[in-house]
């Protein structure tokens, strides 16, 4: 039990590891006036959901289920029973602390659609709302006792369903609502610093092995097996993108090595202790070629997904989740627990079963976000004016640039007489 233990708190800090992985990957792609906001809205996601989490989202996620549709929400009120050292802890605090991180970043993951114009309180507001009404819920569909998805018998190891298709859905609800940024696409608006593309894909995949191996709720051969169809998936993944844009555009690219390492590790997590290495090297390949080929999709129909958030997670966790129906495989799953897809002998029952949790959770969570977010933008505005965003975002909402360039502010003031502040005043004064 003390193994598991360890392994289960190691994994939940490298999935919380992922939250500022992932303001890294996005602050990279915006442009330099913008990459402050970027990082608070993630940042917020982690202060407002950790709070709503303990409060009520476990019970939500994990209570007592009422009709299969949610968990009683003040079965566990802040924790109300759980905090005692007594009984397995990987049930109790453990498993609230794990999951716990899986929230914060479904939550976050909706930031990088709406980058550069949505205010900072607005999204706030929207993230609080859409956990509550969305997100936990869904969470007990999928693995809560009782939830449908779970009773219905669908595969979901690690959020494919309840993370990835459930926060891309949401992305597209929300920006559909809120507008395009002021002169898209007509505009270049290119990634500011490819570095921390890289960086952030980096400490995603690095995080992601708590994702997907922690899973498992304990330090064992399935863990194993997540971890390393996590490894091959994400690495045929970034391949199969790198290809695509090889023969499309002729160049493979920073960002797209890094963006195919995002679309690898959503595909596997729905699948990555469901298959076989021939498994994983199939859905990751694909979604590296899909998801590449998806991301253009928003020109094609004129809706501004500012970082890809529907062309990777959307369709990654599409594809990641459909595909079990095909490859999943019962020789990887301890006391024939497991089931064959299509590919490995199984009937089309597993394929539906897919097929309808995926369409069910994409639905909801889209239809709901979007009146949420003319919900929230009817009472806050929603995003900043066209000055402020031309400005930039981080300036208006914030008080602070990133970088000390051209005027900017470089942070806040310090006290008078010191800091970057004096610093600048005295050499303006050198210079005249």
């Amino acid at each position: 039990m003390e193994g598991n233990t360890a392994w289960l708190l190691t994994s939940a800090a490298l999935v919380l590891l992922m939250t500022p992985g992932l303001a890294f990957f996005y602050g990279g792609m915006v442009r330099s006036k913008s990459v402050l906001n970027m990082l608070m809205m993630c940042f917020g996601s982690m202060g407002l959901i950790g709070v709503l989490w303990v409060v009520y989202g476990y019970s939500m996620a994990y209570g007592g289920t009422v009709g299969g549709v949610v968990g009683n929400p003040f079965e566990m009120l802040g924790l109300s029973g759980l905090m005692t050292p007594e009984g397995d802890p990987t049930a109790g605090t453990v498993d609230v602390a794990f999951q716990a991180m899986f929230a914060i970043i479904t939550v976050a993951l909706i930031a990088g659609a709406v980058a550069d114009r949505m205010k900072f309180g607005a999204w706030m507001l929207f993230g609080g709302l859409w956990a509550t009404l969305v997100y936990f819920p869904v969470a007990h569909w999928v693995w809560g006792s009782g939830g449908w998805i779970d009773e219905l018998g669908a595969l979901d190891f690690a959020g494919g369903t309840a993370v990835h298709t459930n926060a891309g859905a949401a992305a597209l609800g929300l920006v559909l609502v809120l507008g395009k940024r002021a002169g898209w696409p007509k505009e270049p608006m290119k990634p500011h610093n490819l570095p921390y593309v890289m960086l952030g894909a980096g400490l995603l995949w690095f995080g992601w092995f708590g994702f997907n191996a922690g899973s498992a709720y304990a330090a064992d051969g399935v863990a194993g097996i997540a971890f390393i169809n996590t490894v091959t998936a994400t690495a045929a993944a970034m391949l199969g993108w790198l290809l695509l844009e090889r023969i499309r555009d002729g160049k493979p690219t920073s960002l797209g090595a890094a963006s195919g390492v995002v679309a690898g590790l959503v595909a596997i997590t729905p699948a990555c202790a469901y298959v076989d290495t021939w498994g994983a090297l199939a859905i990751g390949t694909i979604a590296g070629v899909v998801c590449a080929a998806a991301v253009g999709l928003k020109y094609r129909f004129g809706y501004d997904d500012s970082l890809d958030v529907v062309g990777v997670h959307l369709v990654g966790g599409l594809i990641g989740t459909i595909m079990l129906g095909f490859v999943a495989t019962a020789s990887v799953v301890p006391d024939g627990e497991g089931v064959d897809g299509l590919f490995y002998g199984g009937s089309v029952d597993l394929l539906g079963k897919q097929v309808l949790s995926v369409v069910v959770v994409m639905i909801y969570s889209g239809v709901v976000a979007a009146i949420l977010g003319a919900v929230v933008k009817a009472v806050t505005g929603g995003r900043v004016s066209t000055e402020d965003e031309v400005a930039g975002i981080d300036e208006a909402e914030h008080a602070e640039s990133a970088y000390d360039v051209a005027g900017g502010r470089g942070g806040r003031p310090t006290s008078a007489g010191g800091g970057m502040a004096s610093s600048a005043k005295k050499l303006e004064e050198t210079n005249s």
